[in-house]
């Protein structure tokens, strides 16, 4: 048996790095909001953490049109599932305190040491050194720099040097802990850079690039030496870099997508490369999934395309997972649209944007599989901030 619970905030916390740790309000209202989303990427007779009472009704819904093989648990039934595999969607010292306090049996969660390996392995430092090897492999056809900044006067030099450039913390969420440096090493640059360099000990720096598509090779490690490649994902971002949703197609089509900028032989040779590299290094200590974002980037005065190989890499379930499963179990085959992830402040404007989705896109499912139409992926109350969704 295994419980899935899903703890968007798993960055910060690792961030943070305590067991006390508590959530921005903004995390613990997505995860309140978007528990039952591990429905979707849940292994048959499994359960899902969803304590509030509604989530019932729609998993019964789902279960009918998807038959979906997953029952919830709540708060007091944890005990129940001592002896369960926890799949949380990233682990951090507060999650392990949180389940271990609630019955979850000591042998089943990461000890202590392993989640230092964990937190050292989240970091977006690995990335500059798989950029590195990455790009000093295949220097015809990929670009990428990273460099580490340990002190604020190194931040200087380099900020002044590159002009305009992206500043990244070492552990953030998805598209979070960015900071566009357009005009310079200016007062508020330097405020934040001297903040993280306090509660982080050191950041990255890189080149803004002409970025022409954002994707994803997305792999699993199965803890011992072994990585295996799960499939393609083809995200979007908000001005700020912010996640906001994945294509939802087959990995042939996504494929065709990159073929445009990049032959695929190309490409199949940076993912072999990426699955070596990756086992080399969490393959014996980490079991789940690795998602490794990358770019392709326009150069202008050579009018040719790059692939950036190592954007960064996600240590935990990531949405285009999510997005990869899900079309793959659920939708129609060859059929093509958009996974969403949406937050509105009021939860009336939400709920309205809702019901028009239903109305303008009616659902049509057929033997499990989705043909057309608006799929909420969790319910959507009088209370969500929140949603999750896919159109056909």
């Amino acid at each position: 048996m295994k419980l899935y619970l899903f703890n968007p905030d798993s960055d910060l916390a690792l961030a943070n790095n305590e067991a006390n740790y508590i959530a921005p309000a903004s995390a613990r209202r997505m995860a309140q909001d978007m528990a039952l989303l591990p429905i979707w990427y849940a292994v048959p007779d499994s359960a899902v953490l969803a304590p509030s009472a509604y989530n019932a009704d729609f998993l019964r819904k789902m279960r009918d049109l998807f038959g979906l093989r997953v029952q919830l648990a709540t708060e007091p039934e944890l005990p129940d599932y001592a002896e369960a595999s926890i799949v949380p969607w990233g682990w951090n010292p507060s999650i392990r305190k949180y389940l271990l306090k609630r019955g979850v049996n000591e042998d089943k969660l990461p000890s202590p040491r392993l989640l230092a390996d964990y937190r050292s392995l989240s970091s977006r430092i690995q990335a500059v050194e798989m950029t590195r090897r990455m790009t000093g492999r295949y220097p015809g056809y990929t670009c990428g720099e990273h460099t580490l900044v340990n002190n604020i006067e190194d931040c200087e030099r380099i900020v002044n040097a590159m002009h305009a450039c992206l500043l990244k913390v070492p552990w953030s969420g998805s598209g979070k802990g960015l900071n566009w440096c357009l005009h310079g090493f200016t007062k508020p640059v330097s405020n934040w850079c001297e903040r993280i360099l306090r509660e982080q000990g050191c950041l990255t720096a890189e080149p803004i690039y002409n970025k022409v598509e954002d994707f994803a090779l997305e792999f699993y490690s199965d803890g011992c030496g072994g990585v295996r490649f799960a499939g393609c994902s083809m995200f979007s971002t908000n001005e700020h870099g912010a996640y906001t949703g994945n294509l939802l197609a087959s990995d042939g089509q996504i494929e065709e997508i990159i073929a445009r900028y990049l032959p695929l032989e190309k490409l199949e040779r940076i993912r072999e490369a990426l699955r070596t590299e990756l086992a080399s290094v969490y393959g014996y200590t980490y079991t789940g999934y690795l998602g490794v974002d990358m770019m392709i980037c326009r150069q202008d005065k050579e009018n040719k395309y790059l692939v950036h190989p190592c954007v960064e890499i996600n240590m935990r379930m990531n949405m285009g997972v999510v997005a990869r499963l899900f079309y793959d179990r659920f939708a129609a085959p060859g059929s093509k649209g958009r996974f969403t992830v949406e937050y509105v402040p009021d939860n009336g404007a939400l709920r309205a944007r809702h019901e028009q989705d239903m109305r303008n896109h009616p659902l049509i499912v057929e033997n499990g599989r989705l043909l057309s139409g608006y799929l909420p992926l969790v319910p959507v109350t009088g209370k969500n901030c929140y949603r999750a969704y896919v159109r056909l």
